[in-house]
Parts: structure tokens; sequence; C-alpha cells
């Protein structure tokens, strides 16, 4: 992983010492519970725009010959500030409206609008008040290929979509 990214020209440093983030274990907790996978954990430089997110994926693309699987773990909106109890609460109105811009945007490979994101996606600034959660999607998408299917557009406490797309 470290060698593609150089190759790219994308410094890494690798740190031993630090454990899995919860953006790694939770997903891989439910998909490989016997814990049988090894796993290597990517730490986002969060310095990087969508267009830089997005080279840093397509720096790892070559892994996909290898049958590594990438996960891209984050929620495609994340505004704590309007998680609302229950669980199932209705959504915020601008959570179903994000997640069909992204749903037409990543089904038509819109690259140029997805990486405008910020500009065009509507309730943006609600949705991701830190895009930190969001730029997984991009490593994903650049690793992946030009298909994508929606695996899964759950909305949990009224504001956090949890939609899952696989690339390929």
């Amino acid at each position: 992983t470290q060698a593609l990214l150089a190759e790219a020209g994308i410094a890494a440093d690798r740190d031993p010492r630090r454990p899995l983030d919860h953006g790694a274990w939770v997903p891989l907790r439910y998909l490989y519970p016997e814990v049988d996978v090894p796993v290597v954990q990517l730490s986002l430089d969060m310095g990087r725009d969508a267009a830089g997110q997005l080279e840093l994926g397509r720096a790892l693309a070559p892994l996909r010959d290898e049958d590594v699987l990438i996960i891209g773990s984050g929620s495609l909106t994340h505004n704590l500030r309007d998680v609302r109890m229950p669980q199932d609460a209705p959504p915020a109105p601008y959570v179903p409206a994000f997640q069909a811009w992204y749903a037409e945007h990543l089904a038509a490979n819109d690259v140029p609008a997805l990486l405008d994101w910020q500009a065009r996606a509507p309730g943006a600034a609600q949705a991701h008040p830190h895009d930190d959660h969001l730029m997984p999607l991009y490593v994903a998408l650049g690793a992946g290929g030009p298909q994508v299917t929606r695996l899964t557009d759950e909305i949990s406490y009224g504001a956090l979509a949890m939609d899952a797309y696989a690339f390929h």
C-alpha cells in the first residue's frame, strides 16, 4: 500500500502503534466477525479535498487485481446537531435530497459534479458541517471501477444517512 502511494507521489508513514479506528473496526465487526482477514488501515490526509481523496483511491486501484477489498467507511450525511431520537426518527429534510443527489451522480459516474459537491449537492453544508465522514467515499470511488451499485440507503436518527455503495 505504501509503495503504491509513493508511486503516485503521495507520502504515507506507518504507525504500528495506532489501533484500528471505529471507521475500520465497526464495518469489519459485521463483515468478518471471526476476525480472519488481514487488515491495513489507511488514515486520510484531511488536507486533501474530494479530488485529492479520489487521487489517493486511484493510487490504490491496482489492489483490486490482488483481490483486496477496499472499504471507505464514513456516512453520506453526518450532522450530529440534527440527530434525533429514536433511531427511526423522520429524516431532516436535507438528508433524502442529499442522498438522491449522490445516488444520481454516482450512478452516472459524473465525477466533475461529485468533486464539486459542496456547491452542487442540495443541503451540502447541513449534511456535512465537516467533510471527514464523506471523504472515504471518494477514496473508494477512486479505487473502484466506474460502475456502482447502491447496497442500502438507511437513515438513522434523522440525520445520519448510512448509504453503502459497491464500486466495480
